[in-house]
C-alpha cells in the first residue's frame, strides 16, 4: 500500500509538471476538458481491448494510460479551483462504502437480489439528491449508442416497463423488423433509418433478456469478422485472386473456408 502511494504520488507530480506555465509541456497546457475527453473514452476501450487479449503486459500498460487520464482532469479541476485528487478518491471511497453496507457497515440481505434491490434503492436517491428525478436520469450520452440502449432498457424495467420474458422481447424484434421492411420498402430514408433505430433498441432488449451484454456481443461479432476476413484476403492472396475479382460463390467459398478455420481454432486453442 505504501509503494502504491508513493507511485501515485509520482504520478500527480509528473501530471503537475507537464502543466506547469514555466517548463511545461506545450501541449498539456493547452488541453482542457473538452479536448482530453476523446481520449479518455479511448482509454477505456482500448483497456477492454486489452482484456480481450489476455495479454498481462498490456492490460497493466492500458490501465497506467486510464489511469492517467483521471489524473489529467483531476488536475485540470484543481487548477480551476473546483477539486483536487484526493477529493476525487474520497469521493469514490465514500460511495463504495455507503453502497456496500454489508461489507463496512453490518447490514444483512437474505440473498444477491436483496442486496441488488437496495444497491439500486441507493443509487435512485444519490440521483434525487442530485436532482436528477427521471428514472433514465443520468445514463450517458456519451455511451456507445447500443450500450446506452441496454442500459436505458435496464433502467426502464427496473419500474417494470419490460415484458415479462425473453419471448415478448423477441416478439418486439420481429414486429420492429417487419416495420423496417415497410418503411425500406415504402417510406422515406429518414423513416427507414427511425425504423432500423427501433429495430437495435429491441435487439439490445432482447439481449438484456437473455442476460447477454449487446455491447460487448458486437465487440465480440466484430472481432470475429475482422479475424475472418483477414483469413479471406490471405487465402486469396495465396490463391492469386484479388478480392475485386471474386464473385459471389468465390466470396461464399473463401469465407466458408475462413468460418470454418475459426471454428477450430476455438476447438482447439
Amino acid at each position: 500500500m505504501a509503494e502504491a502511494g508513493a507511485e501515485l504520488a509520482r504520478l500527480l507530480d509528473v501530471m503537475a509538471r507537464l502543466r506547469a506555465p514555466e517548463g511545461g509541456c506545450p501541449w498539456d497546457r493547452e488541453q482542457s476538458f473538452e479536448t482530453i475527453a476523446p481520449y479518455t473514452i479511448e482509454e477505456a476501450y482500448e483497456v477492454a481491448d486489452a482484456i480481450a487479449s489476455g495479454s498481462p503486459q498490456r492490460l497493466r500498460a492500458e490501465l497506467g494510460d486510464l489511469l492517467f487520464q483521471v489524473v489529467f482532469h483531476a488536475r485540470l479541476a484543481e487548477e480551476r479551483g473546483w477539486f483536487a485528487f484526493a477529493d476525487v478518491a474520497r469521493a469514490i471511497a465514500d460511495k463504495l462504502t455507503d453502497r456496500h453496507p454489508h461489507v463496512f457497515a453490518g447490514a444483512r440481505f437474505a440473498d444477491a437480489a436483496g442486496q441488488s434491490a437496495d444497491w439500486e434503492a441507493r443509487k435512485a436517491a444519490e440521483r434525487q439528491a442530485a436532482g436528477e428525478r427521471g428514472v433514465l436520469a443520468d445514463v450517458p450520452l456519451a455511451l456507445p449508442a447500443l450500450a446506452r440502449a441496454a442500459k436505458l432498457g435496464r433502467r426502464a424495467a427496473r419500474v417494470g416497463f419490460d415484458w415479462p420474458d425473453g419471448r415478448g422481447a423477441r416478439a418486439k424484434v420481429q414486429e420492429e423488423l417487419a416495420e423496417a421492411d415497410f418503411a425500406i420498402a415504402r417510406e422515406s430514408p429518414a423513416r427507414q433509418m427511425e425504423e432500423v433505430g427501433d429495430l437495435l433498441l429491441a435487439m439490445a432488449s432482447w439481449a438484456r433478456h437473455l442476460g447477454i451484454d449487446p455491447e460487448e456481443a458486437l465487440r465480440a461479432a466484430n472481432r470475429r469478422f475482422e479475424t475472418r476476413f483477414q483469413l479471406v484476403e490471405r487465402l486469396a492472396d495465396e490463391a492469386g485472386q484479388p478480392l475485386e475479382s471474386l464473385d459471389a460463390a468465390g466470396w461464399d467459398r473463401l469465407w466458408e473456408t475462413a468460418k470454418g478455420a475459426s471454428a477450430r481454432g476455438r476447438d482447439n486453442p
